[in-house]
């Protein structure tokens, strides 16, 4: 565990990293810049992070530790069985419930905004999606990898929210959809050569 004196440095560079990209893209960020503003020293920031990317890889580092405690308490509260169904349902309602936590952070993840950030995002989310379809191989005859089912749920979803934020469809209806979609994506023999 972490000194308190460190987690709270970090705690700062983070906060600061987040607040600066209303100003400007991740790109345009320097290290001078965000230790002025958090008032910070260079020293400081390098004796935790190697540079910027570094930083914001320990912010999403932190969302997937928090993404993955709702996930298991949400599998603790609503999934006894282990459906697969419910479980990736599940995978997508902690993902979503995290991103509009961390609005102020992830709204910053737009491709045409911060193509770091969207890639970066995009890959963390694609990771935990395979990695959750890799499991659920050891019980499901799968029809295609792994890396194929999470890069097409993955898009999916995501254009689908996206698409939905287009229309001016409120969060909780274009979740609501997002999950209808997905429960009868995986319902279907699609994805598997049995039954969900």
């Amino acid at each position: 565990m972490e000194d308190r004196r460190i987690r709270k440095t970090k705690k700062n560079l983070k906060t600061t990293l987040i607040s600066m990209l209303s100003d400007m893209p991740f790109e345009q960020v320097s290290i001078t810049e965000l230790c002025s503003r958090a008032d910070t020293s260079r020293i400081t920031f390098y004796t935790h992070y190697s540079d910027k990317y570094a930083l914001v890889d320990d912010i999403f580092q932190d969302m997937i530790r928090e993404g993955t405690a709702v996930y298991e308490e949400m599998q603790a509260a609503n999934n006894p069985s282990a459906s697969p169904v419910i479980s990736y349902c599940n995978v997508l309602d902690s993902i979503m419930k995290l991103y509009y936590k961390n609005h102020n952070f992830f709204r910053h993840t737009i491709p045409d905004e911060n193509p770091y950030l969207a890639f970066a995002f995009y890959n963390y989310v694609l990771e935990t999606v395979e990695t959750h379809t890799n499991k659920e191989s050891r019980v499901l005859s799968l029809r295609y990898s792994p890396k194929k089912i999470a890069g097409f749920l993955c898009y999916g979803i995501v254009g689908f929210i996206n698409e939905g934020h287009a229309e001016n469809i409120s969060r909780e209806k274009n979740i609501e959809e997002a999950r209808e979609l997905l429960t009868r994506i995986l319902e279907s023999d699609i994805l598997t050569t049995d039954s969900i």
